[in-house]
């Protein structure tokens, strides 16, 4: 629970309730704690040196990989699994309180916090921040920028394609809320409004199309900019929004 002290903002006490909502609406999918110091018992790092701790991170993703499906993964698919998992949290930390309030949250490296053993996230919420989808932008831009500069040697793989997979991560974060909430229409709509195309260091743009699907329904999807590699490990399952997923399997698997 996160404790306010005298004398601090109230505007920090909205965006904390925000995130309380947030994490409701996600049903533990984020696993965050609020607090101003992580709880004790974990092996935290401020989310400023994960240069000093990706390697860290990627063992421990290689572990878990290895004990849940009975194979290890090349150094770079554990790299990418373990980035993808802490940048869709991150987007979210970031574009989940705009999608709710119409408001961009400050999201400072320094006031997160990430255990590397297991991926859990601790939260200083900080304050509002004015601003629209370019601000959105700007602020996911700002915290993801030295995240992937510090996985890259790991996941190895050049800019473009890392900034590919932090735009499919800022999209699918805000797809994934509205269709919690019962608005993906909505979602989608804001979601190629973040990333309408031409807007650096994100490559494309969202593009959402639909697909036809049986007894006169249609079904939202896109196809990924960046690939987080989870076919590597489960061949026959790729991603719904995987460019090896046919528009056919696609259908498939949402009126299962």
């Amino acid at each position: 629970m996160l404790q306010l002290t005298a004398g601090q903002p109230c505007r920090t006490d909205e965006l904390a309730e925000t995130y309380r909502l947030l994490f409701a609406a996600c049903d533990g999918v984020l696993r965050v704690e609020l607090a101003r110091r992580p709880m004790a018992g974990g092996n935290w790092r401020r989310a400023d040196t994960l240069a000093c701790a990706a390697e860290e991170m990627v063992a421990a993703e290689s572990a878990r990989i290895t004990a849940e499906h009975g194979r290890t993964p090349r150094e770079h698919v554990a790299a990418s699994r373990a980035l993808h998992t802490y940048l869709w949290a991150a987007c979210l930390l970031i574009s989940g309180p705009w999608y709710l309030e119409g408001r961009v949250p400050r999201l400072r490296a320094m006031d997160l916090w990430v255990d590397p053993s297991d991926g859990r996230l601790a939260l200083s919420p900080g304050e509002w921040a004015p601003g629209g989808e370019a601000e959105l932008r700007t602020a996911v831009a700002e915290h993801l920028g030295p995240v992937l500069a510090a996985f890259q040697p790991y996941v190895r793989r050049g800019p473009r394609a890392l900034w590919g997979m932090a735009a499919d991560d800022l999209v699918s974060g805000i797809w994934y809320l509205g269709r919690l909430l019962g608005e993906e229409d909505r979602a989608v709509e804001a979601a190629e409004a973040v990333l309408p195309g031409g807007t650096p260091p994100f490559p494309g743009a969202a593009a959402f199309r639909r697909l036809t699907g049986t007894a006169g329904r249609t079904h939202w999807t896109r196809t990924r900019a960046g690939c987080c590699l989870y076919y590597a490990i489960r061949p026959d399952d790729a991603c719904v929004t995987c460019p090896r997923t046919t528009d056919e399997e696609r259908v498939r698997r949402l009126e299962a």
